[in-house]
């Protein structure tokens, strides 16, 4: 099988704390908070920041596979996945397909991966809610993870070795959601509860048996899944030592469906030493499991940004505000016409600068061109431009504008003409920050978002928005960027 070579995660910006809830709708509303995704956040975008993070360290014209496993797709009849493909500038050559509509086709993923021919990407995404007020809704939440297999090289070594994987497929028709609903309909949980704690046991004990590990040995035990009743269940039946059980991270991130698995992959990843073995159990539609043992190279490989501060992170969202994204609360819109439904033609000429945000530096008088042109816009010289990504670079504010007339689900606009380091200069909007806080010389990074959706079609563009790291003191974006094009 393949290694897991690299990963990484991704988190929202927003909080939404559930005692909100209650406060609104006067009912019980939960103890804790989830991550919410942001108006301009959907399952593909979060899926590219998650992606990014896996393959920081990553040669990406070595990906042979992306797999994309989503619970919430923005389209249907077309793959979602290609939309995550052109934002990673992974190769043309690589297959990109999608994996959609259940909690299990995460796992699927990762099963998938692992014996996939050559270095493979698997994503996992989500974005669970429900109706105002359900159970769904408070117990949901917004996440993505990433995970790279790969047969091992002394370049990249193994972070964890793949011992075994098991599976049970069982019609269980406890979940269903007829395509356009807003909501799951859910049969009582003490349906399923027996057949999923059944199914959970039996993949955990054939996949440690084929893995050759005795349960007493397993150092993390990651039980997930929509059913939180039968997957407690399973954690408590299954024998292992009490420390072993990890957090489902439920009331502090929420349950991102699908992607659950892999945020808490992840977070385990971020903080096992060498030679642990975790085990992974996801119930849905039966049952998988699989079974890893880290290596020495994991502490010195791990994922640049941990789960754990990125859940510290956040700005907390009202919960009138959780609704007007979710489209259950229709508010006044702007005065403003409504966004215009990009055309097919110019986006795909356009695909490399649009979704991979590649520019052009010149060659004869090294200017970058945002975006990149046959004719540099400083000396003239034809067909002289490098493909030159901007994605990864820092960049700083050098001016702003607050528009609060301009068409947005979440007014107002924030405007801002951001600096790249190492040259290049770019309009775009800021995300994720509050209209207060932006100064001037603020640091920023990139981040792909859904920037407008029109007659069902969306619209996809890199924002910026504040570079904690670089304000922590780290030298991610200290280099002073020089203004060209």
């Amino acid at each position: 099988m393949n290694a897991l070579v690299a990963y990484g995660s991704y988190l929202p910006h927003h909080r939404l704390d559930l005692t909100d809830i209650g406060a609104v709708l006067g009912t019980p509303g939960g103890r804790g908070r989830r991550t919410v995704a942001g108006y301009d956040e959907d399952t593909t975008s979060m899926a590219v920041e998650a992606g990014r993070a896996a393959l920081a360290g990553f040669p990406r014209d070595e990906i042979g596979s992306l797999l994309l496993a989503i619970g919430e797709p923005p389209y249907l009849d077309r793959t979602n996945a290609a939309a995550a493909h052109a934002a990673l500038r992974l190769p043309g050559s690589a297959l990109a397909m999608d994996l959609i509509g259940s909690a299990r086709a995460g796992a699927a993923a990762l099963a998938t991966a692992a014996t996939s021919p050559g270095p493979t990407l698997a994503v996992l995404s989500d974005l669970r809610g429900g109706l105002p007020g359900g159970a769904d809704e408070r117990s949901g939440g917004d996440a993505a993870a990433a995970f790279v297999l790969a047969p091992p090289r002394p370049d990249r070594p193994a972070l964890a070795e793949v011992l075994a994987t098991a599976w049970t497929t069982d019609e269980l028709f406890d979940r269903w959601r007829v395509p356009g609903e807003p909501a799951s309909h859910v049969w009582e949980e003490r349906f399923a509860e027996g057949p999923y704690t059944d199914h959970g046991l039996d993949v955990l004990r054939r996949a440690l048996r084929e893995a050759g590990v005795e349960i007493g040995a397993v150092d993390h035990l990651i039980v997930t899944g929509l059913h939180q009743r039968a997957a407690r269940a399973v954690a408590a039946r299954a024998g292992a030592r009490r420390e072993a059980v990890t957090d489902t991270l439920v009331t502090r991130a929420g349950n991102p469906g699908t992607a659950q698995a892999g945020l808490l992959l992840a977070d385990v990843l971020d903080r096992a030493g060498a030679g642990e073995v975790v085990v992974l159990v996801v119930l849905g539609d039966g049952a998988s499991c699989l079974v890893l043992r880290t290596t020495a190279a994991l502490p010195d490989h791990r994922a640049p940004v941990t789960v754990a501060s990125q859940l510290e992170g956040g700005a907390p969202v009202s919960y009138g505000t959780f609704l007007t994204w979710r489209g259950h609360l229709v508010r006044e819109p702007p005065r403003r016409p409504d966004p215009q439904p990009t055309a097919a033609p110019p986006a795909h000429r356009a695909t490399p600068y649009k979704y991979g945000l590649v520019a052009g530096r010149c060659s004869a008088c090294d200017t970058v061109n945002i975006p990149a042109e046959h004719v540099c816009v400083r000396c003239g010289a034809v067909d002289t431009q490098q493909p030159h990504p901007l994605a990864e670079r820092g960049g700083r504010v050098v001016t702003f504008s607050i528009d609060h007339l301009a068409f947005s689900p979440s007014p107002p606009v924030i405007a801002a003409v951001v600096d790249f380091a190492g040259g290049g200069r770019l309009i775009c909007e800021l995300t994720d920050v509050d209209p207060g806080d932006v100064v001037v010389g603020m640091p920023v990074r990139m981040t792909f978002r859904r920037t407008a959706s029109a007659a069902g079609v969306h619209n996809y563009f890199w924002k910026a928005r504040p570079d904690v790291t670089a304000v922590s003191g780290e030298p991610a974006n200290t280099q002073a960027a020089s203004a060209h094009g």
